[in-house]
């Protein structure tokens, strides 16, 4: 009896675990915050209760058949006597069967909800493009002239309640872009270009991840998504539009110079001064962003002059390298002006 007892326990635990481990924590599918990750959550329970109920009837069944159970094997028919056939076909066969259809034509009607390219399918127009890194992402604005275009790293903007057309694409190896509360996921495949449509049902944050594994710092390879207001997005929009500003005291003029003069120059970009590296990550406001290390770590002052210096101690094996030189006077003054990029 204890034996049985322990069974009924395991199959409770069985029903409530995924659902219980679904629910908790920010990137929760069962949580979601737009059209296209409620059509999915949805989908998702419509799955899971059929999947339970199915369960559920068989393990009645099993435990049926063990209560009404009589003697031993001895005073029962052989096993090979036949009979019971009937109970294949119907249990084993033709009720599967019919579940597993319905639930294909059920999944198929709802990926007709996602559209696969933003605009016109011969000519795809999208609102931001997202190039994939080890292990970082890489988000350039479209909309409007290219006067009104710009490149960010890691944190990615959107109007709330509006969608907002996505070009994937990765520069090395296959990533997926994935924020739970918005959408599923969806590759990025070098030399290929897949599209996604998120929209955001009311201003938040929302963090995501890439969803494949693609190297040694793939669980610190995060994104953020801040879904805004449409006039605070637009303010946003406009701020990001600008060069860098010109730092304010000696200290940040120095930490400029040092940083124009030195390596960082040849990897990262700051618009409006001499650095222009194509390599690393655009830190023309990089002050406006929450986080830093692809939204790993924070965005202050002390996280960043350990970054500045020790990066490798962060992710080890990311292209940032030890900058050990950076120290003293000159490690203060590049953090003063890199925390007036806003």
């Amino acid at each position: 009896m204890n034996r049985f007892n322990n069974l009924i326990l395991r199959s409770i635990l069985a029903f409530l675990l995924p659902p219980l481990a679904a629910c908790g924590g920010p990137q929760s599918i069962l949580r979601p915050e737009g059209p296209a990750a409620g059509k999915l959550a949805q989908m998702g329970w419509v799955v899971f209760i059929l999947f339970s109920v199915v369960t559920l009837i068989v393990l009645t069944l099993l435990l049926w058949a063990a209560l009404r159970r009589r003697g031993s094997l001895d005073t029962h028919e052989p096993y090979n006597e036949g009979g019971g056939q009937s109970w294949v076909l119907i249990g084993g066969f033709a009720i599967p069967l019919v579940i597993l259809c319905g639930l294909f034509v059920y999944t198929l009607q709802g990926m007709t909800e996602f559209p696969l390219h933003g605009g016109n399918h011969a000519h795809p127009h999208a609102d931001i493009q997202i190039i994939g890194h080890q292990w970082w992402w890489e988000v350039h604005y479209l909309s409007g002239e290219p006067s009104h275009r710009f490149v960010t790293a890691n944190e990615i903007h959107i109007p709330a309640g509006q969608p907002a057309d996505i070009e994937l694409t990765s520069a090395d190896v296959i990533h997926a872009f994935w924020v739970p509360a918005l959408h599923g996921k969806i590759q990025l495949i070098p030399g290929q270009t897949n599209y996604i449509r998120i929209q955001a049902e009311h201003p938040g944050s929302f963090p995501g991840q890439c969803g494949v594994y693609c190297g040694e710092q793939h669980a610190h390879m995060r994104l953020l998504v801040v879904a805004q207001a449409p006039d605070e997005y637009q303010a946003w929009y406009e701020g990001q539009l600008k060069e860098a500003a010109d730092p304010q005291g000696a200290e940040a003029v120095h930490g400029r110079d040092v940083f124009e003069s030195a390596a960082c120059a040849l990897c990262h970009t700051i618009r409006g001064t001499g650095a222009e590296g194509k390599v690393a990550p655009d830190l023309t406001h990089l002050a406006s962003r929450a986080m830093i290390g692809a939204n790993s770590f924070n965005n202050d002052t002390s996280d960043l002059e350990a970054w500045a210096t020790h990066a490798q101690s962060f992710k080890p094996g990311a292209l940032m390298p030890d900058l050990t030189a950076y120290s003293g006077e000159d490690l203060r003054d590049l953090v003063a002006y890199l925390r007036q990029l806003k």
